[in-house]
């Protein structure tokens, strides 16, 4: 009898496993695309100034302190004058150096606390800022050092940026390829980056709000129908 469960059991497992593997092999190769040609030069560079303009980059960068939670549990403030910020993750606060991220510390229910964990800690606080403050400010990061822009013309003979980081960052290499409104307002975004297999996936740029600042920021995200909420989001200056 045992031996039967246990073989039922298997063959249970392993048709999950297989269904679990053609899924992925079917949005694979159903939402798979290749990164797009593009050309450099001063009209990309124009094209990406259009959408700088459309966001308020100079109110953006004037703006001196930056606050957002992302996804609802990891909650961000940054002093863009001293360029710290702090990260807090449950009950665990990050004082991130971002000049000196070696120079950061680590404080857990409000105490400084330091372990052999302490730079894993700071390591990965760092990692999810670069992460999500993409989704805030990557408008903003379009002439960013290393940053290469190239015109593409879309499938409905409109034009996009396609913008990749040759360095910086936590996952260097990274393409992002905007797609904007009449206004030069971003709608969404295709993307070639490490951490996601298939290329090309794409994530809406929405809700829109003026900041006390007066920086324009997206407040909503939605990938593969999924949100990526940004709240709490506010920038202001002393």
């Amino acid at each position: 009898m045992k031996k039967k469960f246990f073989k039922l059991l298997k063959i249970f497992v392993l048709s999950i496993a297989a269904i679990i593997v053609l899924t992925i092999a079917v949005l694979y190769f159903s939402l798979n695309e290749t990164l797009p040609a593009g050309k450099s030069g001063i009209e990309a560079d124009n094209f990406a100034l259009k959408i700088q303009e459309a966001v308020e980059h100079d109110k953006y960068l004037t703006t001196e302190f930056l606050q957002w939670t992302f996804r609802n549990k990891n909650h961000y403030l940054w002093n863009r004058k001293s360029n710290t910020a702090d990260v807090t993750i449950d009950d665990i606060t990050v004082k991130l150096d971002l000049n000196n991220p070696h120079k950061s510390s680590v404080y857990e229910n409000g105490r400084a606390t330091l372990s052999r964990d302490s730079q894993k800690i700071i390591d990965n606080a760092l990692a999810n800022f670069n992460n999500d403050s993409f989704w805030v400010v990557a408008p903003h990061k379009l002439f960013d050092k290393g940053v290469t822009r190239e015109l593409v013309t879309l499938e409905d003979k409109s034009k996009g940026l396609l913008v990749t980081y040759s360095f910086g960052g936590t996952t260097p290499g990274d393409a992002y390829l905007w797609k904007v409104d009449k206004n030069y307002r971003p709608t969404s975004y295709q993307m070639w980056v490490s951490i996601i297999p298939i290329g090309g996936i794409e994530a809406t740029w929405e809700d829109w709000t003026t900041t006390k600042s007066g920086a324009y920021l997206s407040q909503k995200h939605k990938l593969l129908g999924f949100g990526i909420p940004i709240s709490n989001l506010k920038a202001w200056n002393d």
